[in-house]
């Protein structure tokens, strides 16, 4: 999550007001007047004209209400996807990616143009000139110019994403290939237009909770802490709670149930010389499927920590309705591709957000509870953090330690993956993480990492709770099945 920004503004804007709706129960009659509620008179704020700020947000809207944006009609894509395109949002970036910038000297020596093996490059009375019919993006050039007056310039979209699933059509104007798309929510966060954004369950949510029959259980991330001020859990969930929402648990737990198994998962690795990656990223295991399919043999079977929870809380509470929310994108592409008819919901922190001003809910102090996870499953939150907890359990199991390395974003992911495709990774234990900083760098977090980190790691380390393996049979669920069925 970067700095506050006009889109992360207008996004929270057309949010709140989708769920205010929502909440009063005349959505359907007026989610059309929500573009005129939020764009007002006639003066233009953000773009060309107002009619066009009005339409980003109508399809904005949509998206607030589980559908896509009207432009997008993906008839025999990945039902699944939930990061798409906002064509009308999207500027069409006219870039050329190689570029002659006001550096260029001119200079004698004209190294571009002897380094260009295609003619591109011609000298000029104002410097270096490319032609652009000709160029073949080689870089050569870049790396000639003694002035760095060239420079190799792409899209935000594309840069931002780690699989290269983002490409342009004949208008310029970006496209995503849900086959390559992991839903990790990077080119949400990447786009400085506001483009591209994720479908929302928000409007489903707050049908359920306005349903007095339903009894809905919300399942709240680890990292919420630090994502309201100072406010911990216990203040968090008393705000939850005035939702309407029946009951709040923690995920935290559903990591501590996660380490346990995992960590017996791994002896057998072990002791098979077979390394194993960790599963609870949804967007670290969609990119060994999509990407490197060769090596999904080494991903642990195991769910991720919001499906082992789900397992116990559905086991405790037949005919609940489940609600996961958290930083992560990707977690609604995990539930609607393998899950969807075990969990009901997910929301982001954004979602919640908005819903909490839609009803003017404010997160105030409480009494403090006692933590229901140790502090290695709230650790999960953090890059390294299941590294930690998996190494605690075997501990707790006697066994020795694993020779364990954490990717700590895309980068890592892929330079990891690269290597153990090759046999050239010589560890026991891999643990994935797309967002740099793990959980509580997830594109729909609301505050900045570093400020939240802080919060984090004071409400963490104030948890005593650090025998995982007692916690697990303490909460009844060393039995829950929670191996992933689509293995």
């Amino acid at each position: 999550m970067e700095q506050v920004t006009d889109i992360v503004l207008i996004k929270h804007e057309v949010l709140k007001a989708t769920a205010k709706h929502a909440f009063a129960g005349d959505l359907q009659e007026n989610y059309d007047k929500i573009p005129y509620e939020i764009i007002t008179g006639i003066k233009p704020n953000f773009r060309c004209c107002v009619y066009r700020e009005r339409e980003i947000v109508r399809q904005r809207v949509r998206m607030g209400m589980g559908k896509l944006p009207r432009d997008v009609m993906y008839t025999d894509s990945d039902p699944s996807q939930v990061v798409h395109v906002i064509p009308c949002a999207c500027e069409g970036c006219p870039i050329s990616e190689v570029t002659v910038t006001q550096n260029c000297q001119g200079c004698l020596a004209k190294k571009c143009v002897k380094a260009c093996p295609f003619g591109a490059i011609t000298a000029s009375q104002t410097g270096a000139v490319i032609d652009h019919e000709k160029c073949r993006k080689c870089g050569k050039c870049v790396a000639a110019c003694p002035y760095h007056a060239i420079v190799d310039i792409e899209r935000p979209c594309k840069v931002s994403c780690p699989v290269n699933a983002i490409s342009m059509d004949e208008n310029d104007i970006a496209t995503i290939d849900p086959a390559k798309c992991i839903n990790c929510g990077a080119c949400v966060v990447g786009c400085p237009f506001g483009a591209i954004s994720d479908v929302s369950m928000m409007t489903n949510v707050i049908d359920q909770l306005c349903d007095p029959d339903k009894y809905v259980i919300a399942m709240v991330a680890p990292s919420i802490e630090g994502q309201f001020g100072a406010f911990g859990l216990p203040e968090i969930k008393a705000a939850i709670r005035k939702l309407g929402f029946s009951e709040v648990v923690e995920v935290a737990l559903g990591a501590d149930i996660v380490a346990y198994n995992e960590a017996q998962e791994l002896k057998e690795h072990m002791d098979e010389g077979i390394p194993m990656t960790s599963s609870c990223c949804p967007a670290f295991v969609n990119a060994v499927a999509k990407h490197y399919p060769s090596l999904l043999p080494n991903v642990s079977t195991t769910v991720s920590p919001m499906m082992a929870i789900n397992r116990l809380v559905k086991a405790e509470n037949p005919g609940a309705v489940t609600v996961f929310i958290g930083p992560c994108i990707a977690k609604k592409n995990e539930v609607m591709a393998h899950y969807v008819d075990e969990l009901d919901y997910v929301l982001t922190f954004e979602e919640l957000n908005a819903m909490f001003d839609a009803k003017d809910v404010q997160v105030e102090a409480v009494e403090v509870a006692e933590d229901d996870a140790t502090r290695y499953g709230k650790g999960f939150a953090m890059s390294g953090g299941v590294t930690a907890a998996v190494g605690k359990v075997l501990e707790e199991m006697n066994c020795r330690d694993a020779d364990a390395i954490q990717c700590n974003g895309a980068d890592e992911v892929k330079k990891a993956l690269l290597q153990l495709k090759a046999g050239r990774l010589k560890v026991d234990f891999i643990e994935g993480m797309m967002c740099t900083g793990g959980c509580m760098g997830g594109p729909a977090n609301l505050t900045e990492y570093m400020k939240s980190r802080k919060v984090f790691e004071k409400k963490r380390d104030g948890n005593t709770k650090d025998n995982v393996t007692v916690a697990v049979q303490a909460a009844g669920a060393a039995e829950i099945d929670v191996h992933r069925h689509d293995k």
